[in-house]
């Protein structure tokens, strides 16, 4: 923004402790002024004969002799106040340099670097804090980018690179059976959309550009599960669903893509055959609460806070490769639920598999509408 240039804060804090310093000692010196002319005799004042006007008697000098005294008094405030407003100005506002100065380290790209303002709690150092912690969460976030967008890249190019080396193939081996390369090369086309359609979507739930709107959780869940249990048929798992009606809000869309994620994960991270997976919604507290629990393998504490970070598939639990996706499912699940407010809980249970517990805000009650009788 253009602004006209103005008077610094430092000059403008000595203007104010230099005019309130004057403003008082003014004061001061009109109280003693009064006092003085309280006891001053009456005869302070005389006719003059030649010009029939009053005027002050010689042989009184005392609140005449006040007046230069007043006046090097309020120069003396004057000189003292800009000086010593000027450093008290300057020593107050030594803090917002460091500020100054760690503002433009970051916008110069060095987002490092920390104030770490010393001395007890204050103003200036409430905002040195909060200031550390921005800097704190835009560096984890930019990391946090720059590694998805390499994961993202070297992903993109797998596809694109058994791609390549197929139609080299088919085109140094004109003979070669046709139908073999075709089908391959579209199981590595549908692969590359399912990623680019999973990085898009992961990009408008951080963006949270999406209308928000009541849900009903206990419908999503239904709707996720009709859309898998072919799979789960197919995979001989059994598929439950149990619960309330709950309702939160945000994007119907979105919401549903989380469940769907969800309930695939569970079955494809399972057993063999004979796996279950149970569904269940419930209204609790303050939150709107999906639950999918599964069986499988026992999964180990320490993979639990890596299974929402893009590209990573777990890959000490079972998956098959027809289903193995993109690595994206659980990373978009968790932007979801970050982008309505919500919180994502994963726990592993004692028997094997994962409990998953999503909380998301309730939606307001509409008001009843008033009936007329």
């Amino acid at each position: 923004m253009d602004r006209a240039p103005g008077l610094s804060v430092r000059l403008k804090l000595t203007l104010s402790y230099a005019g309130f310093l004057m403003l008082a000692g003014a004061l001061m010196l009109a109280a003693v002024w009064v006092f003085l002319m309280r006891g001053a005799p009456a005869d302070i004042f005389v006719r003059s004969l030649s010009n029939l006007q009053y005027g002050f008697n010689p042989r009184y000098f005392g609140p005449i002799a006040f007046v230069p005294t007043a006046a090097e008094v309020l120069a003396f405030l004057l000189v003292f106040g800009l000086l010593g407003g000027w450093i008290l100005a300057g020593r107050m506002l030594a803090p917002l340099a460091r500020i100054r100065d760690a503002t433009r380290t970051a916008a110069n790209g060095s987002l490092s670097h920390r104030i770490r303002l010393p001395g007890r709690k204050d103003e200036f150092r409430e905002l040195a804090d909060a200031f550390d912690a921005m800097l704190e969460q835009l560096e984890a976030h930019v990391a946090e980018q720059q590694r998805f967008a390499a994961n993202a890249s070297h992903e993109l190019r797998t596809p694109l690179a058994i791609s390549q080396t197929l139609l080299d193939a088919a085109r140094n081996d004109p003979a070669r059976h046709q139908g073999e390369l075709i089908e391959r090369l579209h199981t590595v086309n549908t692969r590359a959309i399912d990623l680019t359609e999973a990085l898009l979507l992961l990009s408008r739930a951080d963006r949270k550009s999406f209308t928000r709107e009541p849900i009903d959780l206990s419908l999503i869940a239904e709707e996720a599960t009709e859309t898998l249990l072919p799979l789960a048929e197919k995979r001989q798992i059994t598929l439950q669903v149990t619960g309330e009606k709950t309702q939160t809000l945000g994007s119907a869309a979105l919401i549903l893509e989380m469940a769907t994620n969800l309930v695939q994960n569970a079955i494809v991270h399972n057993l063999p055959t004979g796996g279950t997976v149970t569904i269940h919604t419930e209204s609790q507290h303050h939150a709107s609460v999906l639950r999918v629990e599964n069986t499988g393998r026992p999964v180990p504490p320490e993979l639990i806070p890596t299974l929402t970070e893009p590209f990573q598939r777990g890959t000490t639990r079972i998956r098959s490769d027809e289903h193995a996706g993109v690595g994206l499912g659980l990373a978009i699940v968790h932007s979801i639920i970050r982008a309505h407010d919500g919180t994502l809980h994963l726990t592993p249970r004692p028997t094997g598999g994962l409990l998953i517990t999503v909380e998301l805000p309730h939606a307001p009650q509409a008001p009843s509408p008033n009936r007329t009788h």
